[in-house]
This record gives structure tokens, C-alpha cells and sequence, in this order.
């Protein structure tokens, strides 16, 4: 089980059957749910939509047609977030630094220690448990801004940016009263309850992501 109480899947691929037994059999005894693939072109066509649940890869380097090194770039393109480790009877430094570069979680030689490689799988499935959090939590404030009108999602990027009402309502063009009731319904749309907790969610999006001189550069002129 993942840290957070979900499943956990294990990914191996390796072309050497007696390997994928061996760590088949590892990965089950120590309670994770293992789906073992001979080639990474059979992985690939398996594979199919987004990643569920918290899972990692562990990956062959050398293998017969797409390399591990290969699967990780073609996994890298389709923004799949799927920690990866990788086992090697034929590692070098240059390969290792590559891998890592691209964020691999660890680079395992063969003969592999079942507690070093127990170790990196724990480490790729608290990574894998963090990032689907991650994902979690933007779809949920998007789920929020899809529900503002057009001018609350102004009012809260000017709200975000640290306008005060006055000046709000002088750059839209209407009253400090209405601003409030936009304000007010920014506020209950996207289930905030103070302005920093709005301002922390906004920046996870990229919304009001001005610079203190940009926020301080709209001065308010009374009508």
C-alpha cells in the first residue's frame, strides 16, 4: 500500500525471464501489486490513458528494440509522471547521469539487493503518492475557476495581485460596492476563507503572478 492507503502497483519490465520471476515474486511477498511486461513496446501497448493510483517502474536499461532508456523519453513526451527505476547488468556512469537527469528515482546494478531495490521502490511510490496529490489538488482548483463568470475571474486576479476594492473598481470600470459582492462570491466559488489562502491557490494555477512593482505600478485616481 502507498502512504496514502491506496494501492500500489509495481511496473517491471526486463527482458530476462528469470529476472522478472524473481522480482515478480519480491515485489509480491513484500505486498505490492506487480504487472511484469518482457519488452518495453509491450509495456507501452498496455499501457493505456492516465496513470491510476500510485504506481511505479522498474526498467531494464538494455533490452532487445526500445531501450529502458527509450520507454523513459517516449514516457517523458506523453507527460506520464511514473517514478522509474532502473536495474542494469551493464550500467556506466554517463548512463546513470542521464537517467537521473531526466528523473529517475535510482540506477540499480545487477546482481540487485532486494533491500536496496525494496528501498528505491518505496522512495518511487512516496514520489508517485506526491505527485498524484499534486495533480489532485490542481484539478480540484480548476474545477473552481471553471465555476467563476468571466468578471469574478478578473476580480480575483487583481485581488491576488493586492489591489484594494477602490482600485479594483477603478480598473474595471464600476463601484467599490459591487466589487465586494464580486469579491465575496470569489471567495465562497473557490472555498476559500481567507485572502491568503486565495492567493496561495491562485498561484498554483499561475494567476496573479505579478511582481511587487507590478503590483504597486496601478495607482488610484477618485472619480
Amino acid at each position: 500500500m502507498s502512504q496514502t492507503g491506496r494501492s500500489s502497483t509495481v511496473f517491471l519490465v526486463d527482458d530476462d525471464p528469470s529476472v522478472r520471476k524473481a522480482l515478480t515474486r519480491l515485489m509480491r511477498v513484500a505486498g505490492y501489486q506487480v504487472e511484469a511486461f518482457a519488452s518495453a513496446r509491450d509495456f507501452l501497448e498496455w499501457r493505456n490513458g492516465p496513470d491510476r493510483g500510485s504506481s511505479c517502474l522498474i526498467l531494464d536499461v538494455r533490452m532487445p528494440g526500445l531501450s529502458g532508456l527509450d520507454l523513459q523519453q517516449e514516457l517523458l513526451a506523453t507527460h506520464a509522471q511514473l517514478p522509474i527505476i532502473f536495474i542494469t547488468g551493464h550500467g556506466d556512469i554517463p548512463m546513470s547521469v542521464k537517467a537521473m537527469k531526466h528523473g529517475a528515482v535510482d540506477f540499480l546494478p545487477k546482481p540487485i539487493k532486494d533491500t536496496d531495490l525494496l528501498k528505491a521502490v518505496e522512495q518511487a511510490l512516496a514520489r508517485a503518492d506526491h505527485d498524484l496529490a499534486e495533480r489532485e489538488e490542481l484539478e480540484d482548483i480548476q474545477r473552481r475557476l471553471e465555476s467563476l463568470t468571466p468578471r469574478e475571474r478578473e476580480v480575483l486576479t487583481l485581488v491576488v495581485r493586492g489591489l484594494l476594492n477602490k482600485q479594483i473598481a477603478f480598473q474595471l470600470g464600476t463601484v467599490e460596492k459591487t466589487v465586494k459582492v464580486h469579491r465575496a462570491r470569489v471567495m465562497a466559488k473557490m472555498e476559500v476563507q481567507s485572502l491568503a489562502e486565495l492567493v496561495r491557490i491562485a498561484e498554483r494555477v499561475g494567476i496573479g503572478n505579478a511582481t511587487p512593482s507590478q503590483k504597486n505600478s496601478v495607482t488610484f485616481r477618485p472619480t
